[in-house]
């Protein structure tokens, strides 16, 4: 019996720190009483299953050479050239968003700065040396970001929860709010407790003059080599004065979105999962049509407010070509005449402002698909500019008031 304490005291001493820490205590007592908490694991609405069964596959596709070369970018991504002197003035309307790449992203909201699922670090795994790394420079330096309110995370994952961004945070005044249990990790990394505010779905904390609110995500969790499910993955709602925005986190497709957007909508701006999606496992991660699908649903079945596409064009998580799920995102929102906003890392934008990034930017360095670019088309503007031009050829900057219409919807592969 000795000896096995001992071997087991071992093994928790070799345990990475990145592993982070599982839950116990009143954390864990609180976890047991969650409605959402049954067998002895959190359960995702609507019974979506772990994608089990499926990584042998997925690792298989990388040793096909044309596969391996689609799924990352051809060329430099371009990052925007944010200075602190553009996050330091405040936003003319009261709303910027700032896309770091993947699912970080800067919100400044009615005076507030929230910072959504920020990882910084080169490479989303717990190990220095392995895992999936960084296809593009992180826009701005953590330590130049400026001071934020609350920082937002989703669920425990890597790409999501990073080790060496949370240190650096611990040693802020930030607040953390996170899903239930994912407190349990941030002070196993030195983050007070009484700088936590861990939700259940429907929970809300005030922070400031906005509140925050967890709200259901159909996912799955676990960082080390025993997932048990006792953290809680969400999408989020912040709610400030005058706006409302919303972050997806990682999910699958459900009608929850619906029940989302009628309790908590309709939003300013979506931030919405489109990329790393798969065939093999279609219930945890939205294509692009799924994700536009998934806006319009948080929006009561109008195409109102802007949808920007996150959890893309960062980290190379899945086999699809990089640039699907931007084309995607273009063709989808065209085929139901909804705006969008295709901001490159570290452009800031105001989603109520008259215009919104919408140049695919992308093409420029991504491994052009058989048969070439789909067409697509200027807005109106820029058609009276003259016809057959560069920028009419191309989305520039979308106009509130001149949503393209509907048309033809593109087939895009969903793995």
């Amino acid at each position: 019996m000795t000896g096995s304490r001992s071997l087991s005291s071992g093994l928790r001493a070799l345990r990475p720190a990145a592993f982070g820490a599982d839950p116990s205590g009143e954390r864990m007592a609180r976890i047991r009483r969650s409605p959402n908490y049954a067998d002895g694991v959190f359960r995702n609405p609507e019974g979506a299953p772990r994608p089990d069964g499926a990584m042998l596959e997925f690792a298989r596709s990388f040793f096909r050479k044309e596969e391996r070369a689609r799924a990352a970018p051809a060329g430099v991504v371009p990052v925007h050239a944010t200075t602190l002197a553009d996050l330091a003035a405040p936003p003319a309307s009261g709303l910027r968003l700032t896309w770091m790449g993947h699912s970080s992203v800067l919100a400044e909201i009615d005076g507030h700065r929230v910072l959504f699922d920020p990882v910084w670090g080169e490479r989303c795994s717990p190990f220095a040396f392995a895992g999936p790394k960084r296809l593009h420079p992180v826009p701005v330096p953590l330590a130049t970001l400026g001071p934020v309110d609350v920082v937002v995370i989703s669920h425990d994952h890597y790409d999501h929860l990073d080790l060496p961004t949370i240190k650096a945070l611990a040693g802020t005044d930030t607040l953390f709010a996170v899903p239930l249990g994912v407190g349990a990790h941030l002070e196993h990394w030195g983050v007070p407790a009484d700088r936590l505010r861990e939700l259940d779905w429907h929970e809300t904390t005030k922070v400031g003059g906005i509140s925050l609110t967890a709200t259901p995500a159909r996912h799955f969790c676990g960082r080390g080599l025993r997932n048990t499910q006792h953290t809680l993955w969400a999408s989020w709602v912040v709610a400030g004065d005058e706006h409302r925005i919303y972050h997806s986190g990682d999910t699958g497709y459900f009608t929850g979105f619906k029940d989302i957007g009628a309790e908590y909508g309709p939003f300013d701006a979506t931030m919405i999962q489109i990329g790393a999606y798969s065939e093999f496992w279609p219930d945890i991660h939205m294509t692009p049509e799924e994700g536009m699908r998934a806006h319009l649903d948080l929006q009561g079945g109008k195409p109102t407010g802007v949808m920007m596409p996150i959890h893309w064009a960062t980290f190379n998580l899945a086999t699809h070509p990089w640039a699907e799920p931007g084309e995607g995102t273009v063709t989808a929102a065209r085929a139901l005449g909804a705006r969008i906003a295709l901001p490159r890392p570290g452009e800031p934008f105001e989603p109520t402002a008259e215009t919104v990034p919408s140049e695919p930017w992308w093409r420029g360095v991504a491994m052009e698909p058989k048969g070439g670019w789909p067409a697509v088309e200027g807005t109106a503007d820029e058609k009276t500019a003259g016809e057959g031009s560069a920028a009419a050829e191309t989305v520039r900057d979308t106009p509130r008031d001149k949503a393209e219409g509907a048309g033809d919807p593109e087939s895009v592969p969903t793995g």
